[in-house]
């Protein structure tokens, strides 16, 4: 999965052992109580969800997540985006000719009653922005296009 953190965008793998989820040598354990374990040593850690964005309190730090849903391709080469699913269009964060960078946020879109992120999924230029906030859209519809 991948996470939106202070230090941009960061890909995390882990792997599932009953309440214990294993990550590059790191492991969370989530019971009543959450811990983390780094380097031999187990610390408390306090979680908060506020909207999409997970707040985590471990050791005096203070560490935001943030899921990642990429813009799904509807072309081989990722330049156009499609909408994962039927929705809204809540929010355009672009404007044709706008430069944008892998991991922007492109627009937000309502589906099922969860908001969506669509995110580039590759550094451009803005080509065509095809729907406004508050327009219906389809599975499938192609949302916008990159160069």
């Amino acid at each position: 999965m991948k996470f939106i953190t202070s230090d941009g965008i960061k890909e995390i793998e882990a792997h599932r052992e009953g309440s214990i989820f294993n990550s590059d040598g790191n492991s969370v354990d989530i019971q009543k109580d959450i811990w983390l374990e780094m380097n031999g040593k187990r610390h408390k850690v306090v979680a908060t969800k506020v909207g999409d964005c997970w707040w985590l309190h471990v050791q005096g730090y203070i560490l935001r997540y943030e899921l990642v849903e990429e813009g799904v391709s509807n072309s081989q080469d990722d330049s156009g985006l499609t909408a994962p699913m039927p929705g809204k269009i809540l929010d355009v964060n672009v404007s044709i000719g706008d430069s944008v960078k892998k991991g922007d946020v492109l627009l937000v879109m309502e589906a099922m009653k969860m908001e969506h992120k669509i995110i580039a999924v590759t550094d451009g230029i803005v080509e065509s922005v095809n729907y406004s906030v508050g327009d219906q859209v389809s599975q499938g519809a192609e949302l916008l296009i990159i160069e």
